[in-house]
């Protein structure tokens, strides 16, 4: 079995991730569902460890041992791969996630033209939340690359591993990769602030160090993209206070409140009677109800908030999947499983 066939049957079969595993077929995932290669062989744990271990430098090697899992970045030819390696059952395992090499267009992901004012704010927060595997990543490229097209800026992502590669317009930007390029997040964080920047992405805020400075970041004059997975736009206002000790609390609400500009939560669902999948979003845009209702830790308000908000261009998940199934892009079953409100869905769908 030869990685590089089964990486470039992965893109022959446009599926989005390859997945290996000891004692099963080669199984990959094609608008959003898994299939098993049963026309291959089995995966055997000796073969697979053998193939992914000669895709590790020594240092990658060696963290990998160490934490028993990794990330990292893999080229086939012109194709990028975002790895992760990890042991299960004491076997070593790999899931591989195709990363078009062209970057996407907002129209061309089907998202709302609102999203284009993200490009346009010259400071604050912008958060891209979802479950993994819901094109987070993939909007957050587009937003940067707009960036990139429109304006000469200093753009400097943060990320792990390093996904789309960005092609040279009127910005400079410095991609920086987690191990590779930099120890850590924080690290990197309090680097970018000395970097001179006007935008950092960073790739994920995973503890309340990172959040923190991605904060101080956006309050002193840069925007900052980041990703959190979270299933709506109160859910992620929660996680970032509640990622501080309670005696913090208040003064992060305050700070949230001013730097927040908006929060994007992306799903991607299946069109009726394709095989394709679309996004569907909830959209908050900061405003003065909500900076209150942050400040004052009445977050749950904030979904009804958003309901009486659409002319700033807010938007309720339930109501995009409403919209969806009125233009008969989606089914009624489909907007019911989606929905994170299931009295708002029906509400709506009468």
């Amino acid at each position: 079995m030869d990685l590089s066939k089964l990486l470039q049957l992965t893109i022959d079969k446009k599926a989005s991730d390859l997945h290996m595993v000891p004692g099963y077929f080669p199984t990959i995932r094609v608008n959003g569902e898994i299939f098993q290669l049963t026309t291959l062989e089995i995966i055997t744990p000796e073969n697979l460890e053998k193939m992914l271990i000669s895709i590790l430098n020594q240092e990658q090697k060696e963290i990998l041992l160490a934490n028993r899992e990794i990330d990292l970045a893999y080229k086939l030819a012109d194709a990028r791969f975002r790895v992760n390696l990890y042991y299960a059952q004491n076997f070593l395992c790999g899931s591989f996630r195709y990363i078009q090499a062209r970057i996407s267009t907002l129209e061309e992901l089907g998202l709302p033209a609102l999203l284009h004012q993200c490009t346009d704010f010259r400071q604050g927060l912008i958060l891209l939340t979802g479950p993994t595997g819901e094109g987070k990543s993939t909007t957050l490229a587009s937003l940067v690359n707009e960036i990139n097209q429109k304006y000469a800026k200093h753009i400097i992502t943060i990320e792990d591993p390093i996904e789309y590669i960005y092609p040279k317009y009127k910005s400079i930007i410095s991609q920086r990769e987690l191990h590779q390029d930099t120890h850590s997040w924080t690290v990197a964080l309090k680097s970018a602030l000395r970097e001179d920047p006007d935008v950092i992405l960073v790739g994920e805020m995973r503890d309340f160090e990172t959040i923190s400075l991605a904060l101080t970041a956006a309050e002193t004059g840069h925007l900052v993209f980041s990703t959190l997975h979270t299933n709506s736009a109160p859910e992620s206002i929660d996680r970032v206070i509640d990622a501080f000790p309670p005696h913090q609390q208040n003064q992060i609400k305050n700070q949230l409140a001013i730097v927040l500009k908006m929060v994007i939560t992306q799903r991607l669902i299946p069109k009726q009677n394709s095989i394709d999948r679309i996004p569907a979003v909830e959209i908050l845009i900061n405003n003065s109800a909500i900076s209150n209702s942050i400040r004052e830790g009445k977050t749950f308000l904030i979904a009804n908030i958003l309901e009486t908000s659409e002319s700033d261009g807010s938007l309720l998940l339930e109501k995009n999947l409403l919209n969806l199934y009125r233009a008969g892009i989606i089914s009624k079953e489909t907007a019911y499983s989606y929905a994170i409100r299931p009295k708002e869905i029906a509400r709506l769908i009468k």
